[in-house]
């Protein structure tokens, strides 16, 4: 069933999956002739992207992403998609293609090999470096062969052929894809922005241009900045404001950063170098892809320009420069290590410069402040980005430069993707900014599926199944999604354990039962409470026993009586753990009428 939305001006629902639909009486999808376009991830959210398109008996997948989880997801590493409707059709995947290398797009590859057999994964030369490194570090790199593929690369199946276009982003080797199906042309952009001045690899104007008047069907296009204006500024002027800072800083300078951002780091480490300073990389994160931009050439160093934790008192502070992780107030980052005096080298000495070459992701800004926060307490100077310092740029294209991509592909119809719903809507509006007509915008969710048809699209009545599922430790069975519901409630209302004692040889509760809390009441100021609460016990134990019952009873039947007497003394309502302990005699005869039974 879709998803509804409330639509206040007419007091009626209208469906979430679409402004305004197409008039189309035949929705009916015709799984022989029709190609099939839909997200298991990465609509409604920021993370776990992953586009399918699928004709017949072949289905391509775009991306293989994690979504980072929210402070509520208590205790969970990732989210991922739910990868159902892949593996049962995992006959029909002919290609898994990356467009560039950051964890909302690659970070799900380990995940997802464990489901689905896959023979290769075509990837740009620096994500098949990285996904090279993960799939190492899950000891799965048989699993699967990583092929590179380039802006000139084709992939070519029974059904479609795929081509590509160089991109800019704010990692190296980002690539847009173009698909052709027998139903029409598919451009996919993933992460984009235009930069006029990229350090590294420029956009392929000429390329996208001539794609958009050959003609293009349906344009996916990424929808993370849409409701911010104009243009972003280049990463050459970043590099610049990055240079003036550190030749002006008088000690120690550390600088924070997205790991992910390889040249953004280069222009870090060149800028110390020429600056005379010595460099020590901090963060498990930063070292990997420092690592990998070394051996694919994105960073040019000398070893000679790199020290470590130990040497970093044998130096002057304006010859150190340190670049570290922490950049959006990770706890366990090597930043938020160092304010907190417990990083096993580094300690700030007050007089110490901290450049944050990074924006808080929206979410992150409480984190980020507490960091920055302490390290103003422990003397550090804290320098961070602004519209007068440049710092920082998006590696996703503003309203303006979506509106530029929109004019280069010129579509006959647009799916926003990688975004809030509120940022797919603001992109929708754009695009009939450029000329798209409002009812060939089409708004999804996750499972939607968009049909092409005869180059005409629109949203089918069938959906396909997909929901999150929370990643705790490797466990991918989605059987945490209940544990996460636990943690929240022992979070929010603590723990009440039952301790009984019974002889059930004659069915009968030997004592008044025990009541322990945690986190529940302060069990000082709530003895007489507890005490309530254990005649409470004591009263339905003893009508329940006059019967005939199990363990499982008894447990209930402490469940049921305690819970609404809690809630309605405390409104709250913890974990009720019951605990059942049978007398010794009893559980001796037990076992010897086992025995007895066995021989």
């Amino acid at each position: 069933m879709k998803n509804q939305a409330s639509d206040r001006t007419a007091g009626r629902p209208v469906r979430y999956s679409q402004v305004k639909e197409p008039d189309y009486s035949e929705r009916e999808i015709n799984h022989k002739t029709d190609t099939l376009v839909y997200a298991i991830g990465g609509l409604g959210e920021i993370g776990k992207n992953m586009y399918c398109v699928e004709h017949d008996d072949e289905i391509i997948i775009i991306d293989c992403g994690v979504l980072f989880p929210e402070d509520e997801l208590l205790g969970i590493d990732y989210v991922i998609p739910d990868y159902s409707y892949l593996v049962r059709n995992q006959s029909k995947i002919k290609a898994l293609i990356i467009t560039h290398g950051h964890e909302d797009h690659i970070g799900g590859i380990p995940f997802f090999l464990r489901s689905v057999h896959l023979r290769q994964i075509y990837a740009p030369r620096f994500a098949k470096a990285l996904i090279e490194k993960k799939l190492e570090e899950h000891h799965l790199s048989r699993a699967c062969k990583v092929i590179e593929i380039n802006g000139d690369s084709r992939i070519k199946t029974e059904h479609f052929s795929v081509g590509f276009f160089d991109t800019v982003h704010s990692i190296p080797d980002s690539l847009g894809i173009l698909v052709n199906t027998p139903n029409g042309r598919l451009v996919e952009t993933g992460d984009f922005k235009f930069d006029l001045t990229p350090v590294g690899t420029n956009s392929d104007y000429q390329k996208m241009a001539y794609i958009g008047q050959v003609g293009v069907t349906l344009l996916l296009s990424d929808s993370t900045n849409s409701s911010v204006p104009g243009f972003s500024i280049s990463e050459k002027q970043v590099a610049n404001a990055i240079m003036d800072q550190i030749r002006k800083t008088p000690g120690r300078l550390l600088v924070s950063t997205f790991a992910s951002n390889v040249n953004r780091l280069n222009q870090i480490l060149m800028a110390a170098v020429a600056c005379n300073r010595k460099v020590a990389v901090f963060g498990r994160s930063m070292e990997n892809v420092l690592e990998i931009g070394r051996k694919t050439g994105f960073i040019k160093i000398d070893n000679d320009s790199f020290i470590s934790g130990n040497d970093l008192n044998t130096l002057p502070a304006n010859r150190i420069c340190i670049v570290c992780t922490g950049s959006q107030g990770e706890p366990m980052a090597a930043l938020s290590r160092i304010a907190n005096g417990t990083h096993k080298f580094l300690h700030i000495i007050p007089g110490d410069t901290v450049l944050f070459s990074s924006n808080p992701i929206p979410g992150n800004g409480v984190s980020v402040s507490a960091v920055i926060n302490q390290l103003t307490r422990v003397g550090a100077n804290v320098v961070t980005n602004s519209p007068l310092t440049s710092f920082h740029t998006t590696g996703h294209a503003p309203k303006e430069e979506q509106k530029l991509m929109l004019n280069l592909i010129k579509p006959k119809y647009f799916m926003p993707n990688h975004g809030e719903y509120k940022m797919l809507v603001q992109h929708s509006a754009t695009a009939q900014e450029t000329g798209v007509p409002k009812d060939h915008c089409l708004i999804c969710s996750n499972g939607d599926i968009v049909v092409m048809r005869n180059e005409e699209c629109f949203i089918a009545n069938e959906r396909i199944q997909t929901d999150a599922i929370y990643v705790d430790g490797n466990d991918t069975s989605g059987l945490a999604t209940s544990v996460i519901k636990d943690r929240q409630i022992l979070a929010e209302s603590g723990l009440v354990a039952v301790i009984v004692t019974i002889d059930s040889r004659y069915n009968k509760i030997l004592c008044r039962p025990s009541i322990l809390s945690r986190g529940f009441v302060y069990i000082k100021d709530s003895q007489t409470l507890l005490k309530e609460a254990e005649l409470v016990v004591y009263n339905a134990l003893k009508k329940k026993m006059q019967q005939r019952t199990t363990f499982g009873d008894l447990k209930n039947c402490i469940r049921s009586s305690l819970e609404p007497f809690l809630f309605q003394k405390t409104n709250r309502n913890p974990i009720v753990i019951p605990v059942i302990l049978n007398q010794k005699a009893a559980i001796a005869e037990i076992q010897a009428k086992s025995a007895r039974a066995h021989n």
